[in-house]
């Protein structure tokens, strides 16, 4: 009842930036937190940053914190992941989700998926 899409992944220099975007469309009216997640190529998807329905309330792993920032707008219905310094090591299938009441780590307890936007960091 959520539909995502992504979008705003590249090939960009280490230590350039991004940012990603994150659409939302159905019952947005819902309050669903937001998580951001990624996958690289031959790896599980892991956890890169929340936030809650508000936007009050933000996490973050520890390979980002300082260099990532998550936000959103619910007017607009869009989440954002603005990254910079980026590293080789951030290449990966970036993916927004969104979860009835939640925002943390756990994939499993997402209710909504994007289908993935690539970003690529060379070195």
């Amino acid at each position: 009842q959520v539909q995502l899409v992504e979008s705003g992944g590249g090939l960009v220099q280490a230590g350039g930036s991004l940012r990603l975007s994150c659409a939302a469309s159905g019952r947005t009216f819902s309050p669903y937190g937001m998580g951001w997640f990624r996958q690289a190529s031959g790896k599980e998807r892991e956890f890169v940053a929340g936030i809650s329905w508000s936007g009050g309330i933000t996490v973050y792993a520890d390979s980002v914190k300082g260099r990532f920032t998550i936000s959103r707008d619910n007017a607009k219905n869009t989440v954002y992941l603005q990254m910079n310094s980026l590293k080789p090591e951030d290449t990966a299938v970036y993916y927004c989700a969104a979860g009835l009441s939640y925002y943390g780590y756990t994939g499993k307890n997402y209710d909504y998926w994007g289908q993935g936007t690539q970003v690529t960091v060379s070195s």
